[in-house]
């Protein structure tokens, strides 16, 4: 059988009616949907259903909604492939979906991710109140280019740099809205083709979340955090990391850190992984794989 490396979407891939008809084929789906909505104090599952959207988008919403997906649409995969953790040599998730693929390696039990994942969305969308911010997919211009975009874009006393590297010519930025809004007509003139607001509340991967860290670290404190057999591929490092003092440092430092998943994806392909899977919501991370590798294969899976 083929080494298979899962993929776990972020934020921004949530959207309204997913889970719904994974939740009616599969009830180990449904079931999970329930422990959520338990742990959550609200109908997880409606919210995901019909929104609204402006609900949904919200930070401490979105996050337990694309965790509990993307472990409902593995638990379906897992239905109709029962050998196929055997065969998982990697996991690694974007931003929030790295959380996703510690619970899927094993090392935080489901309500322990659901808990954990619904403070993190607060002490974000918390950080993110204090201070007007966003971030912005860019298509089309490399790191160097980039770089030297915000650092003209960047207001006096802002905040503005790269936070995503996907893959090759994707690239996402991130900072005061002032200084983003500054930056987009600079990247089109420096050769972007385009620019793409991101549905997020704040500019994730900036010093701008340094409030966060301090209530996520407290709240990973008093979460137990397993070691795992499969390497979970971090998106501060790019390495992989099975034990479980390096998670709860690292899950912390993430917020605050560059998001390095194009370099993750590399190391996985470099592992000798030969099939990957996108579990979840939307199809984004497969269209980053495909960037870097045309010959990778990768199927998706989720609604």
């Amino acid at each position: 059988m083929p080494a298979i490396a899962l993929l776990f979407p972020g934020q921004g891939a949530q959207q309204v009616g997913m889970g719904g008809p994974l939740a009616q084929r599969c009830d180990a789906a449904r079931d999970l949907y329930d422990r959520a909505s338990a742990v959550l104090g609200y109908d997880l599952l409606e919210l995901c259903q019909t929104g609204p959207a402006e609900k949904l988008n919200e930070t401490h919403y979105s996050q337990p909604a694309l965790l509990v997906h993307s472990l409902a649409a593995l638990a379906e995969l897992q239905q109709n492939k029962p050998n196929l953790m055997a065969d998982v040599v990697a996991v690694a998730g974007l931003s929030l979906g790295e959380y996703t693929a510690v619970a899927a390696a094993g090392g935080l039990k489901f309500e322990d991710a659901v808990r954990l994942v619904k403070q993190r969305g607060e002490a974000m969308q918390a950080a993110a109140d204090m201070v007007r911010s966003g971030m912005a997919s860019v298509i089309g211009l490399d790191h160097e280019k980039l770089n030297g975009v915000c650092e003209e874009a960047r207001k006096p006393g802002e905040v503005l740099q790269v936070a995503n590297l996907l893959c090759p010519g994707n690239i996402a930025i991130s900072g005061h809205v002032d200084s983003l809004a500054a930056a987009e007509p600079l990247a089109t003139a420096a050769g972007a083709m385009k620019t793409v607001r991101l549905a997020v509340a704040g500019a994730f991967h900036t010093e701008l979340m340094a409030p966060a860290v301090g209530k996520l670290q407290q709240a990973l404190a008093d979460t137990t955090i397993e070691s795992t057999q499969i390497a979970v591929y971090s998106n501060v490092d790019a390495q992989p990391h099975r034990d479980a003092g390096d998670f709860k440092g690292l899950l912390a430092r993430q917020v605050v850190n560059p998001v390095l998943w194009e370099a993750s994806l590399r190391a996985m392909l470099a592992q000798g992984v030969e099939l990957f899977y996108e579990v979840g919501s939307g199809r984004v991370l497969s269209g980053t794989l495909k960037r870097i590798d045309r010959k990778a294969a990768c199927e998706c899976f989720g609604d």
